[in-house]
Formats: C-alpha cells, structure tokens, sequence
C-alpha cells in the first residue's frame, strides 16, 4: 500500500470483518429456501431477544471499522511498526492458568497470580505497584463477584481443612 496509513487501515478491516461476522451469526444467513446459519431470535429494543445485542454492537463495530478504513486510507503512509508478540503472550499465558488453576487455588492466589504473569508482559514491571494492584483487584472481584453477586466462585484453595472455614463459605 503506497498511500494511506496502513496500520489504521488494517486495524479497520479487523474491525469490518469482526463486525461482519458476530452481525451475521446473530442474525443469521439464508440462502433462497435454505438456511447457512439459523441466528436468532431479535426481539424488539423493548423485548430484546438473545440476537438483538451481538447483532447491534457487530453493526456498530462494522461502521466504526468503514470509518477507520476511510481515516486510514485519507492519512499519508506511515511505516507499521515491528509487532510486539510477547506481551501478548503474557497476557493470554496468564488468562490460561488463570482458568486451568481457580478451582484448584481459589480466586484470591489465582487473581494474584493472573496480575502478577500479565505484569511480566510490560517493560516497566515493578513487584510493589504489580503486589497493590493484584491484591485491589482481588478485594474488589471478591466484593462484586463473591458477597454481592453471589457468583459460586471458590475463594480458597481445594484443601478439605480451608473448606470447612467460614471465610471459604459464602
């Protein structure tokens, strides 16, 4: 691509075809009498039904994603920078053994654990602000997800003694 910023007109492309298909899935695809996707039912915005959402936030993000593309092909070329793999690995790492391990240790060390491997992924880690946002972040989704929306989620770990503990019971 010789003119236009090729960086936004990706990103805007991604979002189309993002946007595209979550539209789609959600409302589905007919061909003449045959159906290549069934959907969903849409509802009205009074009586939404479990297509209206996905359907509506996919247009939305296809519309964003023709802006984008028209903003980036309006832009002089820029070179793309070098894409940076391995913060996204940490995070996606972290989200991994955040999933495979909340059972086995509960959500306080695995909340921990999930901020401090997500941390390892920045070049500016520093164990004092990365120990204070972990253990916010534990208090705060203990708060919300445990005691106030009453989610059955294991706060300690699988160990038989923890579990009689009141704390261990919500």
């Amino acid at each position: 691509m010789k003119h236009g910023h090729r960086q936004d007109f990706w990103c805007g492309a991604l979002f189309l075809g993002i946007g595209l298909v979550f539209a789609l899935i959600a409302y589905g695809v007919k061909l003449g009498d045959s159906v290549l996707l069934p959907g969903y039912a849409m509802g009205t915005p009074a009586r939404m039904g479990p297509a209206f959402f996905p359907f509506y936030l996919g247009v939305i993000l296809a519309v964003l994603g023709i802006i984008i593309i028209i903003t980036g092909l309006r832009l002089p070329a820029k070179a793309v920078d070098k894409f940076h793999w391995g913060p996204i690995g940490w995070v996606l790492g972290a989200v991994v053994v955040f999933g495979l391990l909340l059972k086995v240790l509960g959500m306080p060390l695995t909340g921990m654990l999930l901020v401090i491997i997500c941390s390892f992924g920045s070049h500016e880690f520093k164990w004092r602000p990365v120990i204070f946002l972990g253990l916010g972040l534990v208090i705060f989704c203990t708060a919300v997800f445990v005691y106030g929306l009453k989610l059955p989620v294991p706060l300690c770990p699988a160990i038989d003694a923890l579990q009689e503990l009141p704390m261990c019971r919500f």
